[in-house]
Formats: structure tokens, sequence, C-alpha cells
């Protein structure tokens, strides 16, 4: 009986999260909507029937603290303020007297227009826009359940409680005393213990605003009041431009055109090429950190370098390392498409030292020396359009002939890899533990990419580390997943072992370009390996319960390792 209560609810969790999907791009299509209107409540009832692991208790009376942190770290500092919302493509902002408030955990320019308005810009495709409506339709839902508790729909007035809350925020500065009686009311609001709200407190702290956690429960409150006893609806709005624009690879058209001619530029165009999605960090230093430090790594195991140079106080070791890679072969592309994807192209020609670890390819000719193609990691869907632009055939904007009007010469990269390592989700296994995928499933469709990894299980054994092969669930966003979702997924016959948000995608553009297209070799190698961010079947292991720090240096360094043998060393 439990298996098909089991079922039935992992059954309920699917047409939740496919309820969302259509509803997010009906909404989008229609140009606007109120959240907490008629218009939001089928978004608002999918996500209270989902229940995702990441927003914890929020289907409960309670307010959810984790959950709410988590989703500030991804939205704009002073959202929780605005009553309009409005989505924008790259609108020119940038040339006004606004500056971006970039949200520390998502890289997106956002614009506090005035005192009620934020405009977010989305220049990184639909994910984007799931991730954003969903995160806003939590913090509604939570700024609801805050409004319940202090507003008497009897008396049309609020409790003592918000008055106290209230007068707080409005003081501004606080002594110890003061800010711990309004935790007493605030955790009354929240309907948590005084340790929860003094350890959120704690949290939501910056030097900036040390009471930065008492003026987001204020305005979360005051708005969801002000529209139950004014009317004064909350509204989201997507502007024309960003619906024209949005499917149509503006910008990752432009990222991979500026790409080709730095190539071009450098003679590298011909050259073979392997691309790999990754940090900006890791591919840099396991081919310079050891040559570039050799006074600091003296002495050092490569892993105790690589967690020195991941240290938030190094900055100076990574500027040296950085530096000496610009130098010896390495060319570095910062993003102005608005795809936000940072570039490394690395020249092994040009990398005249002799490596301990890897050979590149000093006995051939220069021709057929391999080029390491390293971009910053893509956001959901956005790694279709990004790797779909990228392996198209670059147009030579130069005319053929005098006084003609022929097109430009087609070239054609000569791309031998794509190798992809990100973080994802384990279902079996914990932080920092490894996932080798076989196979791609897209969640929410009938979509699957099975492909032949060139990384397997072996690769990574031995090390200290779990490591798990099978396939891996490509999901329209993490915050959208609950256990019993994902058991069913671990559990069933599909034998999945994570879930990641791009993987798909870039099978899906790597099989067109080889199989279809044309435009890059049928025989391509692909490399996929990721590591664990988080088990979202652990309770306390979510993403929410925060990041990996240096649990991550192992596994990243790993993966990158392997990756430069199989590329480097072969012959």
């Amino acid at each position: 009986m439990s298996k098909i209560q089991g079922r039935t609810r992992a059954q309920e969790s699917t047409s939740a999260i496919e309820r969302m999907y259509i509803t997010m791009r009906h909404l989008f299509n229609r140009g606007f909507y109120k959240p907490m209107g008629i218009s939001g409540e089928t978004l608002r009832q999918s996500l209270l029937q989902l229940r995702p692991e990441i927003y914890g208790s929020i289907a409960e009376d309670k307010v959810e603290l984790n959950g709410l942190m988590y989703i500030l770290d991804r939205l704009p500092t002073g959202i929780e303020e605005c009553r309009y919302i409005n989505l924008t493509s790259d609108e020119g902002y940038k040339k006004s007297h606004f500056h971006p408030i970039i949200p520390p955990k998502r890289r997106r320019n956002c614009y506090r227009v005035d005192d009620e308005q934020m405009n977010i810009e989305i220049t990184r495709g639909r994910s984007d826009i799931y991730d954003i409506l969903t995160h806003l339709t939590f913090l509604y839902i939570e700024s609801q359940k805050i409004c319940r508790r202090v507003y008497l729909d009897e008396t049309g007035e609020t409790n003592r409680d918000w008055f106290k809350l209230e007068n707080a925020v409005q003081k501004g500065k606080l002594t110890r005393a003061e800010r711990e009686i309004a935790l007493i009311h605030v955790a009354n609001i929240l309907g948590r213990t005084f340790e929860e709200a003094l350890d959120a407190h704690q949290a939501f702290a910056t030097k900036q605003m040390p009471e930065r956690f008492l003026h987001i429960v204020y305005w979360m409150g005051k708005l969801a009041i002000e529209e139950e006893r004014d009317n004064n609806k909350r509204t989201i709005t997507f502007s024309p431009i960003l619906r024209e624009r949005l499917g149509h690879h503006i910008h990752g058209e432009a990222w991979a055109n500026n790409i080709k001619k730095v190539l071009q530029k450098n003679n590298l165009l011909h050259r073979p090429l392997h691309i790999i999605s990754a940090n900006m960090h890791s591919v840099m230093n396991s081919v310079f950190a050891a040559e570039a430090l050799k006074k600091e790594a003296s002495g050092k195991e490569q892993l105790e370098l690589y967690e020195t140079l991941s240290l938030p106080g190094n900055g100076a070791l990574r500027d040296k390392v950085k530096t000496f890679a610009h130098k010896n072969g390495m060319i570095s592309i910062d993003d102005t498409s608005g795809t936000n994807i940072d570039v490394q192209i690395l020249d092994t020609a040009k990398i005249n030292f002799r490596h301990a670890d890897y050979d590149f390819g000093a006995t051939l000719p220069e021709e057929e020396r391999p080029v390491l193609f390293v971009m910053d990691y893509a956001f959901g869907e956005q790694a279709y359009e990004t790797i779909d632009e990228l392996l198209k055939p670059y147009k030579d904007k130069n005319k053929s002939g005098k006084g003609t009007e022929k097109k430009g010469k087609l070239h054609f990269l000569n791309v031998v890899s794509v190798s992809v390592m990100g973080k994802a989700g384990i279902l079996e296994g914990g932080k920092g533990d490894l996932m080798i995928p076989s196979a791609h499933i897209f969640e929410g469709t009938a979509d699957n990419y099975p492909f032949k990894n060139e990384l397997c299980k072996e690769d990574f054994e031995g090390y200290g580390l779990k490591v798990f092969e099978g396939t891996m669930i490509t999901v329209l966003g993490t915050s959208l997943q609950n256990k019993d979702l994902l058991k069913f997924f671990h559990d069933s016959t599909w034998n999945v072992v994570g879930l990641e948000m791009e993987g798909a995608h870039y099978q899906k553009a790597i099989q067109s370009a080889s199989r279809i297209r044309k435009s890059i070799a049928e025989d391509v190698e692909v490399r996929y390996a990721y590591y664990a961010s988080d088990n979202p079947l652990e309770t306390g292991s979510t993403l929410a319960s925060g990041g990996l720090g240096t649990t991550g240096v192992k596994p990243t360094y790993l993966i990158t390792r392997r990756i430069l043998e199989q590329i480097l060393n072969k012959g």
C-alpha cells in the first residue's frame, strides 16, 4: 500500500510541475499577472501541492526561514519592498543613471526604478524566468502567512506584534535589548521560536544592514496587508521587448560570434578545439598554478595548493596565477553579450614549460596542437542557446571578392570534444560525491539523450569519494523538486542518480550539430561529470542548507584533472 501511495504522490508532483511550467508560459504570453490574484492562483496552488524540499515548510502555517534565505540570495536586494516587478530584456538600462543590483547567487542585472518598482533583466532564457517566478511565488505565499497572523479582518486593524515590529523598523538602529524585544514579537508573527528568530537575524544581517531580517519581515507583511486591506495588488509584468526577443538566441548568437572573432584573430579557428563547460578557475589553476606559484607550492600537495587558492582572502595569489596564464597562452574573454558567460581560451602551442602532469602536444606541429575553450556555467535552457550558436560555422564578414556582394566564407570549427563539469543534486550519497551520467532525461517531456561518456566510474575510484553511474535528470528548476518525485526517479528503472539543469540542453545542441546539421564531426567526444552540491532526499542537506565550502575543491579538481588528462595525454 505504501508503494502505491508513494507512486501517487510522485504522479501528483509531476502534474504540479507540468502545470507550473504551462502556467508560467501562459502568463508570460499574457504579459502580466497578479501573483496573489486569480491569475496567480494556479501557480500558488501548484507550488503548495508540490511542496519542494528547497522551500521547506511552505505548506505549513509557520514561515519558512531557510527557504527565505535561499530565494533572497537569488533575488535583488530590496525586492521585498517592491509592489511592481517588471521582467525586461536588455533594453539599455546600463546607459542610464541606475546602478545594477546583482543578486549574490545569480548573475542578472536588476534595477530599482523607484520606491515601488524593480526591473529584472532576462538575458539567459526561459529558465531565468521560471527561476524568478517560482521564487517570487514562494515569497508572496510566505508574506501572506505574515498578513494572516497580524491583520485582524474583523476590526481592520493590525495586532500588537505588528505594531512593535513597525516601531523597531522605523527606529532603525537598535540596542541589543530593543532588538531582542522586536525578535520576540517577530517570532510570534512567524510562528517560530525566539531562538529560530535570533539565528535567522544573524544569518540575514550584513554590515550595511544589521537589522535586515526585521526589515524583510516588515516589508513582506506590509505589502501583503495593503493588498488585503486596500486591494493594492502586487503585479508582475513582462516587457514587450522581452516577449518579442525570448527564444531567438539574440544573446547567444552575439556571444558565439564574438568568441569566433577572437579565435580567428589569433589564428585558432581551425585548430583542434576542446570545449569545457566549467568554472573560471579549475582548468586555469590545473594548468598554470604549480608553475606560477612555485614558491607557494613548495612542499604542498596539489590539492592543498588548490584549497589555498580557493580561500576568500587569497585574491592576490589568484591574480598571480591569472597574470602568469595570460603571459603563457591564455586569452580571457569577458562577456559583453548579456549571457553572463565568460570564456578562457588556452593555446597549448604557447604553453612552453614542461608540466609534470600534462603533455601539451610538444611533438605535434603547431596547427595540430589542441586549444582548450573553457566557458563559465550556463543556466538551464541557456546551455542549448549558447552551445547551439557556438557549434555553427562562422561566417566571415569580409567579402570574398572585390566589389561583389558574395557572402563571406564559412569556417567550420574543428571541435574534437565537449566536456561538461557541474554541480548537481545527488540522490544517494552526500555533498562532494560524484555522478557520472550515461544519459540525460528532460523532466516533464519524453526527451531523453543517451550518449557514450568518455568518463567512467573507474576514472574516479580510490580517491575517497563515492561515485555513482547512471542517468541524470535535467529539471526545469532545482527548486521545484520534492522527495516523492525524486525517490520515484531513483527507485524506478530510470536509474536516476542525480538532478541538474543543463545536461539535456547541452546534449541536444551537440547531437543536432553533429548528426543533423553536420557542422561538427559525428564522432565528437563527450564527457559529463558532476559533483554533489546537495542531497534533496536528505532533510537538512538541500541547497538551502548552505554551500560546499572547501568540500567542493577535491571533486572539482579531480574531475578537471581527468578531463585534461584525456584531452592532452592522448597518443
